[in-house]
């Protein structure tokens, strides 16, 4: 056998490798064996190690063995201590996940109780409007009644007759109350259209809220189930990704502020509800209390026109008996001065035909003796007598013309203070008898 070289071999720790370091190998030697003194042994000779290798080589081993075995021993109590200070820290985590879960809930119950409160109070507000909207509705409809019946007054006192076509208070009132129903209806019309637009800002802020509310709903139902999972509950799974921070994630505080925001807005269409709520009681009491003073001080105005108009036509009525007895009597006077005149005509004719006969008396006898001058003062009183008997017949005719006028004009006044009676008090007054009651105005 021929002789060979042999080198050592080196030395591999895998727990080195583990331990991201390379191993520390002994120091080795490389010597060449020497050549055998003689042949006989060539055979069996391993010339592998050498004693102090073999010594270095089990005294590393045990060397390491005992740092292995002390690592471990280290290891071990660094784990015990790892897991029993992370389990602590895992279950105080877990509670306080739990207890924060829990306070999280309460959090969400109050604010989810208070938007509950706010839509129901934005609700009954809604209705209360509602059933405003409908009273205005109802007084708007009401209010055409004494518009009609202040138009048919004013109609039916156009057919008024001759001097009693006036624009008196009663007509002057009509007018007012006639602008007034216009002026009510207007306001009414206006009011209707806020509270339109109050319904539809509470319906716009009780949606909001109840959005909200549906979102924190299903986030207590999220966090209730959150916050029943425990260790033994079967239904856990891992969601590594669920741990990332999302971008679009809000933080408290703006949590809190968009809650606070739509509860502030909701308090405020509340109180411009309950404000509107005032103005529109206090727009259908005032239009009412308004038409109904109107309307008294329009019954008033007919019932003192209609006094003067009966006062009137009875002073007529009783001037035209008086009138009637001026006119038989004037006409007896007139006949009596007839007769005088005629009585007065032969007297004339007498005292004319003696003064006629006399003036044919001869020469010297014509002369102006007693009987002539009494004769002719005769004729100038009788001249004068006929003269002043037909100037009193013309007055007397004259003031009968007169009398069959007032006659005739107190007649046709009495006709027509009887028309304008029957207009003001059968029709004008009979009508506004219909006229609508205050619950009625007031939209109930």
């Amino acid at each position: 056998m021929s002789s060979e070289v042999l080198v050592s071999r080196p030395h591999f720790d895998s727990r080195a490798v583990a331990r991201r370091g390379p191993a520390k190998e002994p120091p080795v030697r490389l010597e060449l064996p020497q050549p055998s003194s003689g042949s006989a042994t060539a055979g069996y000779r391993s010339a592998k190690y050498r004693p102090s290798e073999w010594f270095y080589n089990y005294h590393s081993i045990l060397q390491q063995a005992g740092s292995d075995s002390q690592a471990a021993r280290s290891v071990q109590r660094e784990s015990k201590v790892l897991y029993q200070d992370t389990e602590a820290d895992t279950l105080k985590n877990q509670a306080d996940g739990t207890r924060l879960l829990g306070e999280r809930l309460q959090e969400i119950h109050n604010w989810k109780s208070e938007l509950q409160r706010h839509i129901d109070q934005l609700r009954a507000d809604t209705e209360a409007l509602l059933a405003l909207k409908k009273r205005l509705e109802k007084a708007l409809d009401a209010s055409e009644a004494p518009y009609a019946i202040a138009t048919d007054n004013l109609t039916c006192r156009v057919r008024r007759l001759g001097p009693d076509l006036v624009r008196d208070s009663v007509e002057e009132e009509l007018l007012q109350e006639v602008d007034l129903i216009r002026s009510v209806q207007a306001l009414l019309k206006r009011t209707t259209a806020q509270v339109v637009s109050q319904i539809k800002m509470n319906r716009e802020a009780k949606q909001t809220l109840e959005m909200d509310w549906s979102d924190k709903y299903q986030a207590y139902n999220l966090d209730d189930l959150s916050g029943r999972y425990s260790n033994m509950s079967p239904d856990t799974q891992h969601h590594p990704s669920s741990a990332t921070l999302q971008d679009q994630v809000c933080n408290c505080t703006s949590w809190t502020q968009f809650t606070q925001d739509n509860l502030s807005k909701a308090m405020q269409e509340e109180q411009a509800t309950n404000s509107l709520r005032l103005l529109v009681e206090r727009v259908l009491q005032d239009t009412t209390e308004d038409l109904r003073v109107q309307c008294s001080r329009v019954d008033r105005a007919f019932s003192q026109r209609c006094v003067e108009l009966i006062e009137a036509k009875t002073l007529l009525e009783i001037k035209l008996p008086q009138i009637l007895e001026q006119i038989g009597a004037q006409e007896r006077n007139i006949v009596a001065l007839q007769q005088a005149i005629h009585n007065k005509e032969a007297p004339l004719r007498v005292a004319q035909s003696r003064l006629y006969l006399r003036s044919l008396r001869p020469n010297m006898e014509l002369c102006r003796d007693q009987p002539q001058l009494s004769l002719e003062g005769e004729v100038r009183q009788l001249d004068a007598t006929l003269a002043s008997l037909h100037q009193q017949l013309s007055e007397a005719r004259g003031s009968l013309s007169h009398l069959e006028e007032s006659r005739i004009i107190l007649e046709k006044d009495i006709n027509c203070k009887t028309h304008s009676l029957f207009i003001e008090r059968d029709k004008c007054m009979t009508h506004r008898k219909r006229y609508p009651t205050i619950s009625t105005l007031s939209g109930y």
